[in-house]
Protein backbone atom coordinates (compact mmCIF):
# COMPACT_ATOMS: atom_id res chain seq x y z
CA UNK A 1 0.00 0.00 0.00
CA UNK A 2 3.31 2.77 0.28
CA UNK A 3 3.10 3.02 -3.16
CA UNK A 4 -0.52 4.17 -3.38
CA UNK A 5 -0.17 6.67 -0.50
CA UNK A 6 2.54 7.98 -2.05
CA UNK A 7 0.86 8.10 -5.52
CA UNK A 8 -1.81 10.00 -3.94
CA UNK A 9 -0.12 12.44 -1.74
CA UNK A 10 1.56 13.68 -4.63
CA UNK A 11 -1.73 14.05 -6.48
CA UNK A 12 -2.98 15.88 -2.93
CA UNK A 13 0.63 18.67 -3.22
CA UNK A 14 0.96 18.78 -7.14
CA UNK A 15 -3.11 18.64 -8.75
CA UNK A 16 -5.29 19.88 -6.05
CA UNK A 17 -2.54 22.25 -5.00
CA UNK A 18 -2.87 21.44 -1.09
CA UNK A 19 -1.13 23.02 1.46
CA UNK A 20 1.94 21.19 2.79
CA UNK A 21 0.77 20.59 6.38
CA UNK A 22 -2.58 19.14 5.11
CA UNK A 23 -1.07 16.54 3.03
CA UNK A 24 0.86 15.92 6.13
CA UNK A 25 -2.30 15.23 7.77
CA UNK A 26 -3.05 12.91 5.49
CA UNK A 27 0.11 11.46 5.57
CA UNK A 28 0.22 10.76 9.02
CA UNK A 29 -3.35 9.35 9.13
CA UNK A 30 -2.96 7.34 6.50
CA UNK A 31 0.20 5.72 7.37
CA UNK A 32 -1.60 5.10 10.49
CA UNK A 33 -3.83 2.66 8.55
CA UNK A 34 -1.09 0.84 6.63
CA UNK A 35 0.63 0.24 9.80
CA UNK A 36 -2.27 -1.57 11.68
CA UNK A 37 -3.08 -3.46 8.25
CA UNK A 38 0.37 -4.71 8.14
CA UNK A 39 0.28 -5.84 12.01
CA UNK A 40 -3.10 -7.50 11.89
CA UNK A 41 -2.47 -9.17 8.09
CA UNK A 42 -5.29 -7.52 6.30
CA UNK A 43 -5.16 -6.61 2.24
CA UNK A 44 -6.68 -3.13 2.65
CA UNK A 45 -6.56 -3.38 -2.00
CA UNK A 46 -8.50 -6.39 -2.13
CA UNK A 47 -11.57 -8.50 -0.77
CA UNK A 48 -9.72 -7.58 2.88
CA UNK A 49 -10.40 -3.76 2.53
CA UNK A 50 -13.54 -3.47 4.40
CA UNK A 51 -13.19 -5.58 7.11
CA UNK A 52 -9.90 -3.90 7.32
CA UNK A 53 -11.41 -0.37 7.55
CA UNK A 54 -14.11 -2.04 9.63
CA UNK A 55 -11.60 -3.36 12.31
CA UNK A 56 -9.37 -0.13 12.32
CA UNK A 57 -12.18 2.05 13.37
CA UNK A 58 -13.48 -0.30 16.19
CA UNK A 59 -9.40 0.19 17.17
CA UNK A 60 -9.55 3.90 16.92
CA UNK A 61 -12.85 3.91 18.95
CA UNK A 62 -11.39 1.40 21.66
CA UNK A 63 -8.41 3.13 21.84
CA UNK A 64 -10.62 6.19 23.18
CA UNK A 65 -9.70 8.10 20.35
CA UNK A 66 -12.37 11.32 20.23
CA UNK A 67 -15.22 11.06 17.21
CA UNK A 68 -13.57 13.85 15.75
CA UNK A 69 -10.19 11.92 15.11
CA UNK A 70 -12.26 9.02 13.89
CA UNK A 71 -14.01 10.88 11.77
CA UNK A 72 -10.89 12.25 10.19
CA UNK A 73 -8.96 9.57 9.66
CA UNK A 74 -12.15 7.87 7.87
CA UNK A 75 -12.18 10.96 5.81
CA UNK A 76 -9.02 10.34 4.64
CA UNK A 77 -9.18 6.93 3.62
CA UNK A 78 -12.43 7.68 1.68
CA UNK A 79 -10.33 9.83 -0.13
CA UNK A 80 -8.00 7.36 -0.88
CA UNK A 81 -9.58 4.71 -2.06
CA UNK A 82 -11.90 7.33 -3.94
CA UNK A 83 -8.42 8.50 -5.81
CA UNK A 84 -7.61 4.90 -6.56
CA UNK A 85 -10.89 4.06 -8.06
CA UNK A 86 -10.65 6.98 -10.55
CA UNK A 87 -7.15 6.01 -11.39
CA UNK A 88 -8.74 2.43 -12.01
CA UNK A 89 -6.54 0.34 -9.02
CA UNK A 90 -9.28 -0.92 -7.38
CA UNK A 91 -12.87 -1.60 -8.97
CA UNK A 92 -14.93 -1.32 -4.92
CA UNK A 93 -14.65 1.46 -2.11
CA UNK A 94 -14.29 -0.24 1.15
CA UNK A 95 -15.41 3.00 3.04
CA UNK A 96 -18.76 2.90 0.85
CA UNK A 97 -21.69 4.05 3.23
CA UNK A 98 -19.25 3.72 6.58
CA UNK A 99 -21.05 6.46 8.93
CA UNK A 100 -18.72 8.58 10.64
CA UNK A 101 -18.98 8.73 14.56
CA UNK A 102 -21.49 11.72 15.63
CA UNK A 103 -19.22 14.49 17.41
CA UNK A 104 -20.48 15.69 20.47
CA UNK A 105 -22.35 18.69 20.77
CA UNK A 106 -20.62 21.12 22.09
CA UNK A 107 -22.13 24.02 24.15
CA UNK A 108 -21.09 27.49 23.11
CA UNK A 109 -19.91 29.31 26.76
CA UNK A 110 -22.09 31.84 27.69
CA UNK A 111 -21.47 34.45 30.54
CA UNK A 112 -24.03 35.72 32.66
CA UNK A 113 -25.77 38.88 32.80
CA UNK A 114 -23.90 40.08 35.54
CA UNK A 115 -20.67 39.16 34.15
CA UNK A 116 -21.72 40.75 30.87
CA UNK A 117 -21.79 43.86 33.26
CA UNK A 118 -18.87 43.28 34.39
CA UNK A 119 -17.03 42.85 30.84
CA UNK A 120 -19.04 45.81 29.68
CA UNK A 121 -18.05 48.30 32.04
CA UNK A 122 -13.95 48.00 31.36
CA UNK A 123 -13.31 50.30 29.03
CA UNK A 124 -12.30 53.67 30.00
CA UNK A 125 -14.48 56.16 28.17
CA UNK A 126 -12.04 59.49 29.18
CA UNK A 127 -9.83 58.22 26.05
CA UNK A 128 -11.48 58.04 22.30
CA UNK A 129 -10.35 54.58 21.63
CA UNK A 130 -12.07 53.22 25.41
CA UNK A 131 -15.11 55.43 24.00
CA UNK A 132 -14.64 53.34 20.95
CA UNK A 133 -14.48 49.94 22.47
CA UNK A 134 -16.98 50.61 24.61
CA UNK A 135 -19.49 51.33 22.03
CA UNK A 136 -18.64 47.85 19.97
CA UNK A 137 -18.94 45.96 23.36
CA UNK A 138 -22.42 47.11 23.83
CA UNK A 139 -23.61 47.22 19.93
CA UNK A 140 -22.37 42.72 20.16
CA UNK A 141 -24.15 42.48 23.10
CA UNK A 142 -27.25 44.41 22.13
CA UNK A 143 -28.00 42.63 18.37
CA UNK A 144 -25.65 39.76 18.61
CA UNK A 145 -23.90 40.40 15.57
CA UNK A 146 -20.37 38.45 14.30
CA UNK A 147 -17.62 40.29 15.22
CA UNK A 148 -16.93 40.07 11.46
CA UNK A 149 -19.87 41.97 10.72
CA UNK A 150 -19.17 44.66 13.45
CA UNK A 151 -16.01 45.28 11.56
CA UNK A 152 -17.35 45.64 8.71
CA UNK A 153 -20.08 47.81 9.37
CA UNK A 154 -19.83 51.54 7.46
CA UNK A 155 -21.49 55.21 8.68
CA UNK A 156 -24.51 54.63 6.50
CA UNK A 157 -25.53 51.07 8.35
CA UNK A 158 -26.65 52.74 11.41
CA UNK A 159 -29.83 54.46 11.96
CA UNK A 160 -29.76 56.19 15.74
CA UNK A 161 -32.73 57.86 15.68
CA UNK A 162 -34.77 54.75 14.40
CA UNK A 163 -32.88 52.74 16.54
CA UNK A 164 -31.40 49.97 14.06
CA UNK A 165 -28.86 49.12 12.35
CA UNK A 166 -28.29 47.27 9.07
CA UNK A 167 -25.52 44.42 8.66
CA UNK A 168 -24.72 41.90 6.03
CA UNK A 169 -24.29 38.28 7.31
CA UNK A 170 -23.39 35.08 5.72
CA UNK A 171 -23.29 35.12 1.90
CA UNK A 172 -24.05 38.47 2.21
CA UNK A 173 -27.42 38.47 3.45
CA UNK A 174 -28.90 41.64 4.90
CA UNK A 175 -31.01 41.69 7.82
CA UNK A 176 -31.99 45.03 10.05
CA UNK A 177 -31.18 44.46 13.86
CA UNK A 178 -32.17 46.83 16.87
CA UNK A 179 -30.47 47.93 19.18
CA UNK A 180 -31.28 49.49 22.79
CA UNK A 181 -30.69 52.21 24.44
CA UNK A 182 -27.75 51.37 26.14
CA UNK A 183 -25.75 50.88 22.71
CA UNK A 184 -27.55 53.84 21.27
CA UNK A 185 -26.44 56.35 24.12
CA UNK A 186 -22.32 54.92 23.72
CA UNK A 187 -22.64 55.01 19.77
CA UNK A 188 -23.76 58.71 19.91
CA UNK A 189 -21.00 59.48 22.14
CA UNK A 190 -18.70 57.74 19.97
CA UNK A 191 -19.39 59.52 16.86
CA UNK A 192 -19.75 62.53 18.45
CA UNK A 193 -16.63 62.51 20.33
CA UNK A 194 -14.02 59.16 19.61
CA UNK A 195 -14.14 58.69 15.88
CA UNK A 196 -12.98 62.18 14.41
CA UNK A 197 -10.17 61.75 16.96
CA UNK A 198 -9.61 58.28 15.72
CA UNK A 199 -9.56 59.26 11.78
CA UNK A 200 -7.67 62.03 12.14
CA UNK A 201 -7.08 63.72 8.35
CA UNK A 202 -8.06 60.63 6.82
CA UNK A 203 -11.60 60.10 5.54
CA UNK A 204 -12.84 56.11 6.38
CA UNK A 205 -16.64 55.29 5.97
CA UNK A 206 -16.02 52.50 8.05
CA UNK A 207 -17.65 52.88 11.35
CA UNK A 208 -15.18 51.36 13.85
CA UNK A 209 -11.67 52.52 13.51
CA UNK A 210 -8.28 51.95 14.98
CA UNK A 211 -5.71 54.03 15.97
CA UNK A 212 -4.61 55.02 12.97
CA UNK A 213 -7.53 55.84 10.89
CA UNK A 214 -8.23 52.47 9.54
CA UNK A 215 -10.50 49.80 9.56
CA UNK A 216 -10.58 47.80 12.84
CA UNK A 217 -9.92 44.20 11.88
CA UNK A 218 -10.71 40.65 13.53
CA UNK A 219 -7.56 40.51 15.10
CA UNK A 220 -7.88 43.82 16.57
CA UNK A 221 -10.88 42.95 18.34
CA UNK A 222 -9.81 39.82 19.78
CA UNK A 223 -7.02 41.85 20.99
CA UNK A 224 -8.69 44.30 22.67
CA UNK A 225 -11.74 41.42 24.34
CA UNK A 226 -8.78 39.66 25.75
CA UNK A 227 -7.46 42.72 27.45
CA UNK A 228 -10.96 43.59 28.81
CA UNK A 229 -11.35 39.94 29.89
CA UNK A 230 -7.91 40.16 31.63
CA UNK A 231 -9.20 43.05 33.57
CA UNK A 232 -12.61 41.84 34.10
CA UNK A 233 -11.04 38.71 36.27
CA UNK A 234 -13.53 36.62 35.02
CA UNK A 235 -12.70 32.96 35.58
CA UNK A 236 -13.92 31.67 32.00
CA UNK A 237 -12.31 31.69 28.25
CA UNK A 238 -13.95 34.76 26.84
CA UNK A 239 -14.20 34.65 23.03
CA UNK A 240 -15.34 37.47 20.38
CA UNK A 241 -18.32 34.78 19.83
CA UNK A 242 -19.20 34.51 23.63
CA UNK A 243 -21.53 38.02 23.12
CA UNK A 244 -23.16 36.56 20.84
CA UNK A 245 -23.35 33.32 22.52
CA UNK A 246 -25.00 35.33 25.69
CA UNK A 247 -27.19 37.41 23.81
CA UNK A 248 -29.01 34.93 21.94
CA UNK A 249 -29.08 32.44 25.64
CA UNK A 250 -30.42 35.95 27.67
CA UNK A 251 -33.24 36.19 25.16
CA UNK A 252 -34.36 33.00 25.16
CA UNK A 253 -34.34 33.11 29.08
CA UNK A 254 -36.12 35.85 28.98
CA UNK A 255 -39.09 34.41 26.69
CA UNK A 256 -37.64 35.47 23.88
CA UNK A 257 -39.30 33.30 20.90
CA UNK A 258 -37.15 30.65 19.16
CA UNK A 259 -37.81 32.21 15.48
CA UNK A 260 -36.82 36.11 17.29
CA UNK A 261 -34.04 35.35 18.12
CA UNK A 262 -33.35 33.02 14.63
CA UNK A 263 -33.80 36.50 12.69
CA UNK A 264 -31.83 38.10 15.06
CA UNK A 265 -28.84 36.04 14.65
CA UNK A 266 -29.36 35.91 11.27
CA UNK A 267 -29.33 32.10 11.22
CA UNK A 268 -30.36 30.27 7.65
CA UNK A 269 -31.36 27.19 9.74
CA UNK A 270 -33.63 27.48 12.83
CA UNK A 271 -31.73 24.01 13.91
CA UNK A 272 -28.67 26.13 14.73
CA UNK A 273 -29.97 28.23 17.14
CA UNK A 274 -31.65 25.58 18.56
CA UNK A 275 -28.42 24.68 20.37
CA UNK A 276 -29.53 27.95 22.97
CA UNK A 277 -32.49 25.96 23.99
CA UNK A 278 -30.13 23.28 25.55
CA UNK A 279 -27.94 25.96 27.02
CA UNK A 280 -30.96 27.12 29.07
CA UNK A 281 -32.60 23.71 29.68
CA UNK A 282 -29.00 23.05 31.15
CA UNK A 283 -29.43 26.00 33.33
CA UNK A 284 -33.32 25.59 34.44
CA UNK A 285 -31.92 21.94 35.72
CA UNK A 286 -28.96 23.39 37.65
CA UNK A 287 -31.43 26.06 39.38
CA UNK A 288 -34.15 22.88 40.16
CA UNK A 289 -30.75 20.88 41.78
CA UNK A 290 -29.77 23.96 43.99
CA UNK A 291 -33.23 25.37 45.05
CA UNK A 292 -35.70 22.30 45.07
CA UNK A 293 -35.52 20.59 48.30
CA UNK A 294 -35.84 16.84 46.92
CA UNK A 295 -34.19 17.89 43.76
Amino acid sequence: MDREIKDFLNFLAIERGLAGNTVISYKSDLYFFKSFCLNRKFNPLGTGGRPAVSAYLAHLKREGRSPSTISRRLAALRSLYGFLINEGRIEIDPTENMESPKKAQKLPRVLTTGEVDTLLAQPRISTPAGLRDKAMLELLYATGMRVTELVSLEKGDLNLEEGYIRCLGKGSKERIVPIGQMAVHFLEAYMLKARAKLMGDKNSKHLFLNRRGGKLTRQGFWKIIKKYTGRSKIKKDITPHTLRHSFATHLLENGADLRAVQELLGHADISTTQIYTHITGTRLKEVHRKSHPRA
